[in-house]
């Protein structure tokens, strides 16, 4: 049986333990156990990897007037659906494959941004040819480094930066569809290409040094 001090401490501590739990970005609901991992785990992750590229910019769009919560819980309904996002199969779906997803309940069934994933895909396609890798195409916009920034609120967050216009727009010239500014944006924040946590987050020094140590192996 503990002593009365160390019961007394126990209590303390118990009493304590909100102020105990990480500091997260206020956007994030703690009781939304995907988003909340979401964001402990992906959310400004340096990405270097061409199908997870793929995988967002299909999430993003599909987003577009919607929560990013719904495309969450949907996450796994689009992996069967588009083939794990492999842009090779995704490029080849056919009309009757774009009409059988549109009645599909396991993602959202827009035909527009289905039919747009698949036009996305084969523009993807011909980005990898050109440059190697879709990686390597879009880190450009950003000097192949995260973007670091120091926020510490959510309204101090822009929808878009000058280098999400040129991104966005360098996407449509290449025939990609769903790719405004702030999905864009979007993308760059989910992919790492800037880090937007709150500076009082604990995600944002972590993310952080990930980027340095990211860019390191990857320029090596």
């Amino acid at each position: 049986m503990p002593t009365m001090d160390v019961t007394r401490q126990s209590d303390l501590r118990t009493r304590n333990m909100p102020q105990l739990l990480p500091k997260r970005c206020s956007w994030v609901n703690v009781d939304d156990q995907l988003l909340l991992e979401y964001h402990d785990r992906e959310w400004g992750v340096p990405t270097h990897n061409d199908r997870r590229h793929f995988e967002f910019l299909v999430l993003e769009a599909a987003q577009a007037g919607l929560s990013w919560s719904i495309v969450l819980k949907k996450r796994e309904g689009y992996r069967r659906a588009f083939s794990q996002f492999d842009p090779e199969k995704v490029a080849r779906y056919s009309p009757a494959r774009i009409d059988k997803l549109a009645a599909d309940p396991g993602i959202v069934r827009n035909r527009l941004k289905i039919a747009a994933a698949v036009k996305n895909a084969r523009a993807f396609l011909a980005v990898q040819k050109e440059f190697g890798s879709f990686d390597a195409y879009c880190w450009q916009f950003v000097n192949g480094r995260p973007r670091r920034n120091r926020w510490s609120s959510l309204r101090q967050i822009p929808a878009t930066t000058a280098e999400s216009d040129t991104f966005s727009r360098d996407l449509k010239r290449r025939g990609f569809s769903f790719v405004g500014s702030t999905v864009i944006y979007a993308h760059m924040q989910a992919v790492g290409m800037v880090n937007d946590h709150l500076i009082d987050c604990f995600r944002h020094r972590e993310v952080g040094r990930l980027g340095i140590s990211a860019r390191s192996v990857h320029h090596e």
